[in-house]
């Protein structure tokens, strides 16, 4: 007979806790799931998901016995002693991260030696410290605090949940270290008691907490170098895509986030990548190489513009472009940080009417883009444009029938923000293709 798995809390039921919540009530955990917005836990209650994550809406459903859901945090603090705080840490102007949601949790705890703080918000180096040192400045010097950063992207959140390349848990060698180990033993490797793929890396606080940022600071630096070739590409006649291939079979380098394209968006990359610089800042050293990542990024969305230039005789004024896809990445509705807010606002500005479609993100798209003409399908974009710029992969793009996007075109630009499509195809088609970094 199994052992019976222990309840556990979840502050914050946005990407990350709802995930999370639902993956660890797969698991056989009972998940009590918290959050301010009442309307939220309404919608939740009723089987409503807010986010678009492919195959959540059915984890949930299939564990709707084991997750409850309130907007009372006592309602966690009496049938859990592990609460993971999965709260929004957005950037400041300043580029330091919001701290005010972690700290109205870290404010709402009790006086308790049977709890514990787990936290997958991505926060500061040093955060975990200063978290101890209020819990001793209110007389909770009893709650117990632990490390545990999320790797869960958009898109493949479930999977990576399920089966983790790696599971980090920094603490400070106590029960509630030992707690949050065994919570995720099932999905770790069998060397650490488990059976699935997750190799278990348990550290100090401060370590795991940088192992985060620092980890997709890396991620976008990647991003960043291969754009970077792929602008030198274009200068002399090579094929990034060719280069990227050779560059990783080095398994030193790899292939993954070698695929050039418009820049990196997301919740994660920029914030993280902006909050390790400042956080470098604040302790007093310069992270020379990340601000050029940053405005490497910067950058590279707005030489889209520039090829636009190129193909419609110097100017876009009265033009019409169509972007196909809004969301920053492909299976999200996501659209924080998408490249195509930065794309819209510089081709209205100059002078270009602009249409779009996105399979899933218009609902969020409409919340942050402005006289935009939004379509209910590819083609429906495409008509009468003079030029189509891809901006996220999705795959039905890759899968259109170019001759009738020809046929529904006024022009023939093809603009291949993420060298996803086929050169070949869409010539064929007799329109005029141009990739990022393509020879």
């Amino acid at each position: 007979m199994s052992t019976p798995r222990e309840p556990i809390g979840v502050v914050g039921t946005g990407y990350v806790g709802l995930v999370s919540a639902a993956g660890f009530a797969e698991l056989g955990n009972d998940v009590h799931c918290i959050d301010i917005d009442a309307g939220k836990i309404e919608r939740l209650k009723a089987g409503e998901i807010p986010i678009w994550e492919p195959g959540l809406a059915e984890m949930v459903e299939r564990n709707r016995e084991r997750l409850h859901f309130s907007t009372d945090i006592g309602d966690a603090l009496e049938r859990a002693r592990l609460l993971f705080v999965a709260v929004g840490t957005p950037p400041t102007y300043s580029g330091d991260a919001d701290l005010s949601a972690v700290n109205a949790v870290v404010g709402s705890m009790p006086a308790s030696d049977q709890h514990a703080l787990v936290m997958k918000s991505t926060v500061p180096v040093g955060t975990g410290r200063n978290i101890k040192r209020l819990f001793e400045e209110q007389g909770k010097s009893g709650f117990r605090y632990v490390s545990c950063p999320e790797f869960l992207k958009e898109g493949s959140a479930i999977d990576d949940f399920i089966r983790p390349d790696r599971v980090v848990v920094g603490d400070d060698g106590d029960w509630a270290g030992d707690a949050v180990v065994d919570l995720y033993r099932p999905l770790l490797t069998a060397e650490h008691g488990g059976s699935a793929t997750g190799e278990l890396v348990r550290t100090d606080i401060a370590s795991a907490e940088m192992v985060k940022l620092a980890a997709n600071a890396f991620l976008a630096t990647k991003i960043s170098f291969i754009n970077e070739i792929a602008n030198v590409c274009e200068e002399t006649g090579a094929d990034v895509i060719e280069v990227a291939k050779g560059m990783g079979l080095d398994d030193r380098i790899g292939p993954k986030f070698l695929q050039a394209g418009v820049g990196f968006g997301g919740s994660c990359f920029p914030k993280d990548v902006t909050g390790l610089k400042q956080l470098a800042g604040n302790s007093g050293y310069h992270f020379q190489l990340l601000n050029a990542v940053l405005e490497v990024n910067e950058l590279q969305k707005r030489r889209v513009i520039g090829k636009l230039h190129k193909h419609l005789d110097g100017s876009l004024v009265g033009k019409k472009i169509a972007l196909l896809g809004l969301a920053f990445k492909p299976n999200t509705d996501d659209m924080r940080e998408a490249t195509s807010l930065v794309l819209t606002a510089r081709m209205q500005a100059a002078g270009a009417t602009v249409s779009a479609y996105d399979p899933v993100a218009e609902e969020e798209a409409r919340k942050l883009i402005r006289n935009v003409r939004f379509a209910d399908s590819a083609l429906g974009a495409v008509e009468g444009a003079d030029a189509v710029v891809l901006v996220t992969e999705w795959k039905e793009f890759k899968e259109l029938d170019w001759r009738a996007v020809a046929g529904a075109m006024a022009g023939t630009t093809i603009i291949d923000g993420r060298n996803a499509l086929d050169p070949a195809e869409v010539r064929a088609a007799g329109l005029t293709y141009e990739g990022i970094g393509r020879a």
